[in-house]
């Protein structure tokens, strides 16, 4: 039996998404932590997710943030009976890791009827800025 997708979600309208790892997120060693409307918060590890200088790769930082983005979205689509896709993310990166575990926290901005933007913030184990997403998503009908 496989989990249900965010095309698949809640047949009660009502019902909130449950977060699933892709195999991205389980390559990257993603941890869900929090799981809300109002917000989702996720781990990951640096290490595995180096670029070849020994940094936590910005593209490591892009693909989870935008998961955990996205995750945000649909849990609100899903109270709507809708599913949502991304439309538009950009990224700064304010500073680097070498170790440890980073943590991604994802807020709304705007919770529309039709459009989500959320506030992506990763940070580091001493709670400091490394890098701040927007995500854009479309909320639209799910199809069966």
């Amino acid at each position: 039996m496989s989990a249900p997708s965010p095309q698949d979600a809640a047949e009660d309208a009502h019902e909130l998404w449950k977060i699933t790892l892709g195999e991205l997120d389980e390559k990257m060693g993603v941890k869900i932590l929090e799981e809300s409307v109002e917000r989702v918060v996720a781990t990951m590890p640096v290490e595995g997710n180096r670029q070849s200088f020994g940094l936590l790769h910005g593209g490591a930082s892009l693909a989870v943030g935008e998961a955990v983005g996205s995750w945000a979205a649909v849990i609100h689509a899903s109270t709507m009976g809708k599913t949502a896709v991304g439309v538009d993310v950009s990224a700064t990166h304010h500073r680097s890791a070498r170790e440890g575990q980073v943590t991604i926290t994802a807020t709304p901005i705007h919770l529309g009827g039709t459009l989500t933007t959320h506030e992506v913030v990763i940070t580091n184990e001493a709670g400091q800025r490394l890098c701040t997403l927007r995500i854009t998503n479309l909320l639209m009908k799910r199809h069966k």
